[in-house]
């Protein structure tokens, strides 16, 4: 008499399957979670930023980077009068040309750069700071994660707690 197999519902073959599917798509999970954190590098001669209407050349070792909105009428008075132990580069979102402080280098770029700029840094609020220090030459790179301010007279007391 042949013996009759039965199957099981939780075969061998089924669980391996349901493990390596879980181990996959964690792993794919791993993978774009850290290349998502990871710092990134900006080359000042491809991205071309404007200091009114000179080419920016950074020359400072460190710098804050802080990108923000002058639609709100305060930020660029705020920025202007700041002096923290850095220089700052100041982005504008909107492209706005405001002459440079003793401390803050305002810039602006033209379309494709502010948008190539958004998406290396994954910037999606304004303000925004980050600090970046050179490498060599024009070559900076991240050095700190990029933390949203509400305003920019919190601007002082995020750069002290870093």
């Amino acid at each position: 008499m042949a013996r009759k197999r039965t199957k099981s519902f939780f075969s061998l073959s089924t669980i391996l399957a349901s493990f390596f599917g879980a181990a996959m798509i964690a792993g794919a999970f791993a993978y774009f979670n850290y290349k998502f954190s990871e710092y990134k590098f900006i080359n000042f001669k491809d991205f071309v930023f404007y200091e009114k209407s000179d080419i920016f050349m950074p020359k400072a070792e460190k710098y804050i980077v802080v990108f923000y909105s002058s639609r709100n009428r305060e930020s660029q008075k705020e920025l202007a009068k700041l002096n923290l132990n850095l220089p700052i580069i100041a982005i504008d979102y909107y492209n706005q040309a405001y002459k440079n402080s003793k401390y803050t280098t305002f810039l602006r770029a033209g379309t494709t750069t502010s948008l190539k700029f958004i998406q290396r840094f994954n910037i999606y609020s304004v303000p925004s700071i980050f600090f970046i220090k050179k490498i060599k030459d024009t070559l900076y790179k991240q050095d700190s994660m990029i933390r949203k301010l509400d305003n920019l007279k919190e601007l002082s007391k995020k750069v002290s707690s870093l």
